[in-house]
């Protein structure tokens, strides 16, 4: 209800701006959107045309331009770049934060990039060049290098003086870092621990060195983890020599964190990843993402089909086992689902690792067993009494019903831990090829205990 509510109140509120625009009522504008938080004005700015929204956008205040252009969608930002002054977009460089100027800059063309850096500061040129380089996905190509450094040697009110004179241009100063001369990252001391520390203190005497760091390499998924771990709003990234490069900062990891999910979802489902989004993608892109899994799920499952084409002769002597077929391959496909869903999840939670494959397996056996007994006795009560066929189908119906929900589990559960030894994305090892390697096990056990049991 609240989301409609609001999606209500952006659409009445896009009629009334497009209105004054018309009008020509500027004014009136600019004192309806000053009442207005940095994401709302962005969300109305991009539900606008591009004119209209660049005419609101000038009309915006420095400081509140800056934090709305970091808001809006990569689409708008560079239709933004593309028409605005060289004045203006060197009051955005100035002021927005490093690490989502770095985020604009990478998934801007080549042309506007260069457009933007050439009004950048040469120091701070160097510094985006070499966040550009870092691997996508890693610590260095999502962190900061908006944070307060301490040296150890520093008396509590100094470090008060100097957290004063430069945290208006940081990211967060609720935790400060500690380095040495040669930036080698030695401690961190929370603000909290400096208000409440006499101002004569030394920092070193009072700095926590247990240390928890990334280095710049490190996966973001990893990252997340560790933020999820030690319920962290910061954390420090160093390079090889335990230098302090820069931090990242929660807000960063709560982005990557539905991005991972988004990515995880999307290869569960048999899909290429993407990040754009659904509206705004091709229909060819779309497409393009879906068919390989699909073609390669299609041809796979001509397993099955060359499985039946071999046992013709059990189908025709008993036409009524075929009957069963699609009930026992969905069964065995969902019960395969859900385990995999459960082991991608928990090793995504850093819950379950490799090293447990032997705890993972004898649960999943113990679970299967269960499962499989309790739905195969079922299956024999519902044959026997509702469809009302020959008790020896019946048994090999429920056999095979047994036999498939144990195998099926095991598959479900196994496949993702292997993938993640094979150093392989766990995600991929869900319901579309777990269902395809079931279906297959599923006829061959079935058929076989039919001619076996019928003497067929």
């Amino acid at each position: 209800m609240e989301n409609e509510a609001e999606e209500d109140w952006k659409m009445n509120e896009i009629k009334i701006i497009q209105e004054l625009i018309k009008d020509k009522k500027y004014a009136q504008i600019k004192l309806m959107i000053s009442e207005w938080n940095s994401v709302h004005i962005g969300e109305v700015l991009d539900a606008l045309d591009k004119n209209n929204a660049l005419i609101i956008f000038r009309m915006l205040p420095k400081d509140i331009a800056v934090e709305v252009f970091a808001y809006l969608p990569y689409e708008r930002q560079m239709s933004i770049i593309e028409t605005i002054t060289d004045a203006e977009i060197k009051n955005i460089i100035d002021e927005l934060y490093f690490d989502d100027l770095v985020d604009i800059l990478e998934e801007m063309p080549a042309n506007l990039v260069k457009k933007i850096l050439k009004h950048a500061k040469p120091e701070e040129r160097n510094l985006i060049n070499q966040f550009l380089n870092y691997p996508e996905n890693s610590a260095g190509s999502i962190m900061t290098i908006e944070y307060v450094d301490l040296r150890k040697e520093m008396k509590v009110g100094e470090a008060i003086e100097h957290i004063k004179k430069t945290a208006y241009d940081k990211e967060t100063i609720y935790t400060c870092y500690v380095i040495d001369s040669n930036r080698k990252l030695e401690g961190i001391i929370s603000l909290r621990r400096l208000i409440l520390s006499d101002s004569d203190a030394i920092i070193g005497d009072i700095m926590n060195t247990d240390v928890i760091s990334v280095h710049t390499l490190d996966d973001q998924e990893e990252i997340s983890g560790v933020f999820k771990k030690y319920d962290l709003i910061a954390l420090p990234v160093v390079d090889n020599e335990d230098r302090l490069t820069g931090i990242i900062t929660i807000d960063d990891v709560v982005d990557v964190i539905e991005q991972e999910n988004t990515e995880d979802f999307q290869k569960m489902a048999a899909m290429t990843p993407s990040e754009e989004k659904y509206l705004e993608s091709s229909t060819f892109y779309l497409a393009k993402n879906r068919i390989m899994w699909l073609v390669v799920l299609m041809i796979s499952a001509t397993f099955t089909g060359a499985i039946i084409r071999r046992f013709e002769v059990v189908l025709q002597s008993v036409v009524v086992l075929a009957a069963f077929i699609p009930m026992l391959m969905d069964t065995g496909g969902n019960a395969g689902s859900q385990s995999a869903t459960l082991i991608i999840r928990g090793l995504a939670l850093g819950e379950i690792e490799p090293k447990d494959t032997l705890r993972v397996l004898w649960k999943e056996l113990k679970v299967s067993f269960l499962v499989g007994l309790v739905l195969s006795i079922i299956n024999l009560v519902r044959i026997l009494v509702f469809d009302k066929v020959e008790f020896t189908i019946g048994i090999v119906v429920s056999i095979t019903m047994f036999t498939t929900v144990i195998i099926a589990k095991l598959v479900g559960a196994m496949l993702p831990i292997g993938a993640r030894k094979l150093r392989l994305d766990p995600a991929i090892m869900a319901s579309p090829l777990i269902t395809t390697i079931v279906d297959t096990v599923a006829l061959i056990v079935y058929f076989w205990l039919a001619s076996v049991l019928m003497g067929i």
